[in-house]
C-alpha cells in the first residue's frame, strides 16, 4: 500500500470519527498531568459523577444490595460514594499509565510472590494468571519487569473506538508486555507453549460471559456466567494457575501480590478450578468492597434453562 493511500486512509478516518479522535487526544492531553494535577482532576470528577451524573448509580446500587444484602440502605449509599472516588482515580490513573516512567513505576508498584511464579513458570512452560477488576489493574502489566519469561495481556479489543484502544494498548505493552485479543488468547498460548518458550498468560477472568456459557456459579450471591477459555488453556497445557491480588497502600501506591492457586490443573476437573478462584476473589472484594468494579453489569444475564449451576 502506497505511502499516499495510507495518508489518505488516516484522514479520511479522522473526519469520519472525529470525537473518537478527539478523545484520543484527550486521553493524551491528561497523561502529561503531574500526580498532583491528576488527583486534582480526580477530585473534581467525583463531584460531578457523586452528585450531579450519579454515574451508573442504579447498577451500582444494585449490584452492592445483592452483594452485601446485610448492609442498610445507608451503608450501601456510603459504600457507593467510596467506589465513586476510587473509580475516578483509578480511571485517571489508568490514563496515566500511557506516560508513566520507570522510576515513578518502580517507586508506587511493588511486587510480592514473583518468585515463585517465575520458578514454576519456567519448569512447567508457563503459568497462567487469573486476575479481576480490583484496585489498579492496569498498573499491574509491569509484571513484566519481573518475570523471566514473556507476559501475555488478555483483553477485549474495543471495536468501536479504535484511537482509545490503540492509546490502551500502547499503555498497556510500554513495560514489554504483550497484549492478546481475547479471540486469539489460545492460539497465541499453544503456539508459546509448543516452542517451549515459557509464558506467563493473564486474564482478567471476572468479565461478564456470555449467557450461553457452560460455566455457571454463584459470584456475590448472584448466579454469574464465566468463561471457558483460561480454564480450558489450564487443564490442557498443565500450567500452574496464580492468583493475582492488587492492594492499595495508599493513594496511587498499589502492591501486586501473587499466590498459587492450582499447581496441577490437569488433576481437576474445570469447576473446581473456577471456585478456588471464585473464592479468592470473593474474600478479596468482602475485605475492602469499595475497590472492586461495581459499576460493571456483570450480572446482566439469566443461566439458560437447562444449564447446571456449579456447585
Amino acid at each position: 500500500m502506497s505511502k499516499k493511500k495510507t495518508d489518505n486512509q488516516r484522514s479520511s478516518g479522522f473526519f469520519k470519527h472525529p470525537g473518537k479522535w478527539a478523545v484520543a487526544v484527550v486521553l493524551k492531553a491528561v497523561a502529561m498531568l503531574p500526580f498532583g494535577g491528576l488527583y486534582f482532576l480526580s477530585e473534581v470528577l467525583y463531584l460531578l459523577i457523586k452528585g450531579l451524573v450519579k454515574y451508573r448509580s442504579e447498577v451500582i446500587i444494585d449490584n452492592l444490595i445483592h452483594a452485601f444484602p446485610e448492609k442498610s440502605a445507608s451503608e450501601i449509599l456510603q459504600l457507593r460514594n467510596k467506589f465513586y472516588r476510587y473509580f475516578c482515580d483509578v480511571s485517571l490513573e489508568s490514563i496515566k499509565l500511557y506516560r508513566l516512567s520507570e522510576k515513578e513505576l518502580k517507586r508506587r508498584v511493588s511486587f510480592v510472590g514473583t518468585e515463585a511464579l517465575n520458578k514454576l513458570a519456567e519448569k512447567r512452560n508457563g503459568a497462567i494468571l487469573l486476575a479481576f477488576h480490583y484496585n489498579n489493574w492496569e498498573w499491574s502489566g509491569a509484571l513484566q519487569q519481573q518475570l523471566n519469561c514473556k507476559l501475555l495481556m488478555v483483553y477485549n479489543k474495543m471495536r468501536d473506538n479504535e484511537p482509545m484502544d490503540k492509546f490502551l494498548q500502547k499503555a498497556r505493552e510500554k513495560w514489554g508486555g504483550e497484549a492478546v485479543q481475547m479471540g486469539r488468547a489460545a492460539k497465541v498460548t499453544f503456539r508459546y507453549f509448543a516452542k517451549k518458550e515459557p509464558a506467563v498468560v493473564g486474564l482478567i477472568a471476572d468479565q461478564s460471559a456470555l449467557a450461553s456459557s457452560q460455566l455457571w456459579a454463584m459470584f456475590l450471591n448472584r448466579e454469574a456466567a464465566f468463561f471457558q477459555g483460561p480454564l480450558t488453556i489450564a487443564r490442557k497445557t498443565n500450567q500452574p494457575v496464580f492468583f493475582q491480588e492488587v492492594v492499595r497502600l495508599a493513594r496511587g501506591k498499589y502492591e501486586c501480590r501473587y499466590s498459587l492457586l492450582v499447581e496441577d490443573p490437569s488433576k481437576l476437573n474445570a469447576n473446581e478450578i473456577l471456585l478456588r478462584y471464585i473464592e479468592k476473589m470473593e474474600e478479596v472484594i468482602k475485605s475492602n468492597p469499595e475497590y472492586y468494579l461495581w459499576s460493571h453489569k456483570r450480572w446482566k444475564h439469566k443461566r439458560p434453562e437447562g444449564t447446571a449451576l456449579i456447585q
